[in-house]
């Protein structure tokens, strides 16, 4: 049997036995996109993108939804995109996904104008230690702030994401020296206002704005994902926050099918890209099911050259 898309999700949320919120929230996510794909005509399917026995070239199109174990397993999911993109056409293009898997891409955005935070991006195996970086941090790139933010340049739901202190520095040398000998990572100002005003997640398709919700962290923590206590609110943005979000999007190497902007103010006050998610964002479909029929629209429209 052939397919015009196949939605693709983490083996996890095939068939679960247990089904906490968290899980019902991905099955009811992915459900609102299938059934909108169904209602333009389209024959879809939802799989595991490691499912070792579906023949990915029956389908004409296959949509990054919820594959959320990909950076647990980044060298097979690797193995795999590569394969994989010779058979069928990725949602985004295999392309634009390289460039923004890696948060590589902030260096890019940021050359086209678009305010990120204080960053800087330490190369895998650099002979450092956590202590000359923030002494650089300060010195050259400009940080103010007492405490600082430490992630992977790959990564997701806050994977090794650290907020650390001057103070503390020392007590994350080992960690960190762990860390940079097996992959990229980059050190940012801590901001905050994302504690204090939380981040706003923006919705665009093919460039259009469709919806936003403002999420806040969990009294003291950092984190917004919900996955760490953090909660989701409807949020209206202003025409200053659209067009912020239009500007980062087609800043991109091409335009995206589907983008989320977070996006905060920074501590000088300024509007700035926490990150563009255009591979596998959470698109918060259940707070506005409409965008899943608008999403499922430009699919059709952009994506597939003939009608079906």
């Amino acid at each position: 049997m052939e397919f015009d898309i196949v939605v693709l999700t983490d083996h996890r949320y095939v068939s679960p036995q247990k089904k906490t919120p968290y899980i019902e929230n991905v099955l009811l996510e992915d459900r609102l996109v299938v059934e909108a794909l169904q209602a333009e005509g389209l024959k879809v399917v939802r799989k595991s993108w490691d499912n070792p026995h579906f023949d990915w070239s029956t389908t004409k199109l296959a949509l990054f939804r919820t594959t959320w174990d990909y950076f647990d397993r980044f060298p097979e999911f690797s193995k795999w995109f590569e394969n994989t993109s010779k058979l069928t056409q990725f949602i985004n293009s295999k392309e634009l996904i390289i460039w923004n898997i890696d948060k590589h891409y902030l260096q890019d955005l940021s050359k086209a104008g678009v305010a990120i935070p204080k960053t800087i991006i330490v190369e895998k195996g650099t002979q450092t230690t956590l202590q000359a970086l923030f002494s650089t941090a300060v010195q050259d790139h400009g940080f103010r702030k007492e405490q600082f933010v430490l992630k992977p340049c790959v990564s997701g739901a806050a994977r090794h994401t650290y907020k650390i202190h001057t103070t503390e520095v020392s007590k994350y040398e080992a960690l960190f020296g762990q860390l940079i000998s097996e992959e990229a990572m980059m050190l940012q100002e801590f901001q905050e206002n994302i504690v204090s005003e939380g981040e706003i997640s923006m919705m665009l398709f093919h460039g259009e704005f469709t919806h936003a919700v403002l999420k806040i962290a969990k009294p003291g923590d950092f984190r917004v994902q919900d996955d760490f206590g953090g909660s989701v609110h409807e949020y209206d943005p202003s025409k200053e926050q659209i067009a912020f979000a239009e500007k980062v999007v087609n800043a991109a190497p091409e335009l995206p099918v589907y983008a989320r902007i977070d996006l905060f103010r920074d501590n000088e006050g300024n509007w700035a890209l926490a990150e563009l998610e255009i591979f596998e964002p959470e698109l918060w479909f259940r707070r506005n099911p409409s965008a899943a029929k608008k999403l499922a629209k430009t699919i059709k429209d952009t994506c597939l050259s003939v009608k079906v």
